[in-house]
């Protein structure tokens, strides 16, 4: 299968680099600080922006207080082995233009310019839960990416882990490509699914790059 685009654009955890553990990590210390241990492990984690999730398990008055020491406790535990890229992230970007993709996460701009810096990844063009009034599964977050490069959202192509930011970009007019790196192939509705970047490559032409899947 190949597919033709003007633009791609990568969610971030998951799909380029790894922090499961140190969300989880983080997460649950953050939840004992609160006391929320017990309502915590019935809340959907991955993928959401933090203020959803922690406007889920407080009361609004404790919020803004909430989601700066989670960002904090994430920031903090990135130079203790919080994250690490994941097969084919660094091949794969270094095939594309910079004005060709974007990051489009749902971390806040502070943590994810920590987590991409400590593994040697500087996007042009960045999509931050700072940026947008609705998060993934709405579509606003993808719409503003392709926005900022300039390009037709028929014409770019979503890689995502989680089953909300696939929505996201089916919802925004885009092609979806699921990476199998967090969820199991049922839990995953894209266009193609692959194990992670390691399993595609990139032909970069004058107006377009052809994405293929290895043989």
């Amino acid at each position: 299968m190949k597919i033709r685009a003007q633009a791609l654009l990568f969610d971030n955890d998951g799909t380029l680099v790894s922090s499961l553990a140190s969300v989880d990590r983080c997460w649950a210390r953050w939840a004992e600080e609160y006391g929320v241990t017990e309502e915590f492990g019935r809340v959907e984690l991955h993928g959401r922006p933090a203020v959803e999730i922690v406007a889920e398990l407080l009361p609004a008055d404790l919020v803004p207080e909430a989601l700066a020491r989670i960002e904090t406790l994430e920031v903090e535990d990135v130079p203790n082995g919080g994250v690490h890229l994941l097969p084919g992230t660094k091949a794969f970007l270094g095939a594309l233009p910079a004005d060709r993709w974007a990051v489009v996460t749902s971390a806040t701009r502070r943590l994810a310019e920590a987590r991409l810096d400590a593994v040697g990844i500087l996007p042009k063009t960045m999509v931050t839960a700072d940026d947008i009034t609705r998060g993934k599964p709405d579509p606003e977050p993808y719409l503003l990416a392709a926005r900022e490069l300039g390009v037709d959202p028929a014409h770019c192509v979503v890689f995502e882990d989680a089953p909300a930011g696939l929505a996201a970009g089916r919802a925004a007019g885009m092609t979806t490509v699921a990476l199998t790196t967090t969820h199991q192939v049922h839990e995953l509705d894209a266009d193609l699914l692959v194990q992670d970047l390691s399993a595609l490559s990139a032909l970069v032409t004058e107006g377009a790059v052809e994405i293929s899947v290895r043989d």
